[in-house]
């Protein structure tokens, strides 16, 4: 009895850096998984998040989109916004897929710049879309995040005259958030 006692006594004792040695390497495994995971898909996990910053780069700007005889889809948006973030994938969808005949404005609404345009179109929520006929007159306004079939009729309709003004309102959207990076003081020097 005294021997075994003894013997499991010491067994737990010398297995303790074994144990360890073999956590250290399950822990070190498991972070290496999802550090490369992360990596790999990094397109696929933060896609929306980078399709939002790309918007800016590839939008017409607003001075040529309502000029140039083409309709145009316009977009206030904010890289924030997780409404914003949801509908990226299918804006950016319906840009891939009608670029050649619709003009795509993409305005942030933390930029400065575009705050004529905000005003313009009493931009509340986030994100809006505007839908406009070649001849630049406003026929759809979108807020919220908004059902793909419902935005591709209002885009089929843009080559139809006389297309009576429609305003869609869903709940799911962000409230404009005051750009205080914006302001000036007169001690900003700004």
């Amino acid at each position: 009895m005294f021997l075994v006692s003894n013997i499991l006594k010491v067994q737990p004792e010398s297995l303790e850096p074994i144990l360890k040695s073999k956590l250290k390497t399950i822990l070190i495994l498991i972070i290496s998984i999802v550090v490369i995971s992360l990596l790999l898909f990094r397109n696929f996990f933060f896609k929306s998040t980078y399709l939002l910053k790309s918007f800016g780069e590839l939008s017409v700007d607003p001075q040529i989109a309502f000029t140039n005889n083409k309709p145009t889809f316009l977009e206030f948006y904010a890289e924030w916004c997780e409404v914003c973030k949801e509908m990226a994938p299918q804006v950016s969808a319906f840009k891939d897929e009608y670029e050649k005949d619709i003009n795509f404005v993409f305005l942030n609404v933390d930029n400065q710049k575009w705050s004529n345009y905000i005003q313009k179109f009493a931009v509340n929520g986030i994100p809006q879309v505007n839908l406009f006929d070649k001849k630049g007159n406003l026929i759809s306004t979108f807020i919220g995040k908004q059902d793909e079939m419902k935005i591709r009729e209002s885009i089929y309709n843009l080559e139809k005259e006389g297309k009576a003004y429609e305003e869609i309102i869903n709940t799911e959207f962000s409230i404009i958030q005051e750009n205080k990076n914006n302001k000036f003081s007169p001690r900003s020097h700004g």
